[in-house]
């Protein structure tokens, strides 16, 4: 019973920390904490990447491996690319932490009949029009695309799906 305990307390400081990129969600509302264990008193956190080049990757673990130790744990980190991310383990609560934000969070792979022609159908974060424009492949960071909602002329990012 001392161990669950650990393990979850372990769980919990290592699930708090925030994206360093998109810092309004964390790394267990974007799915990418896979697991997080007791190992002969070590506390051994599993991470897999956004994408294998996301720039992000290592201060993400440096920044588990750093709340591990500030809440007392001996950590190791270890990254973990199968199976690979996808932007499905995003979490509910996450995805709604994306929107308050200000970013559109990824739309599931048929959210419309447009969707058969490659064309994505995304919400306006701010006023959920679904009359938007992609104006760029990339925005602020390269796991977004640029768009802009021609109802309220706003640009905003769109987490592209993975």
């Amino acid at each position: 019973m001392v161990i669950a305990l650990e393990t979850r307390r372990a769980w919990e400081a290592a699930a708090a920390v925030p994206d360093p990129e998109v810092p309004c969600v964390t790394v267990e509302d974007l799915g990418i904490l896979r697991s997080v264990e007791m190992e002969d008193g070590v506390a051994v956190a599993r991470v897999t990447p956004t994408y294998s080049g996301c720039p992000a990757v290592l201060a993400i673990e440096l920044a588990v491996e750093a709340a591990l130790r500030d809440a007392g744990f001996e950590a190791r980190v270890e990254r973990v690319t199968r199976p690979a991310w996808t932007t499905d383990w995003i979490t509910e609560e996450g995805r709604e932490k994306l929107q308050a934000y200000g970013i559109a969070p990824p739309v599931k792979a048929s959210n419309s009949v447009r969707a058969l022609f490659g064309e994505t159908v995304v919400a306006c974060p701010r006023c959920g029009s679904t009359e938007t424009e992609r104006i760029s492949e990339f925005g602020s960071t390269a796991c977004k695309a640029l768009y802009r909602c021609t109802s309220c002329a706003e640009p905003f990012d769109y987490f592209k799906c993975i």
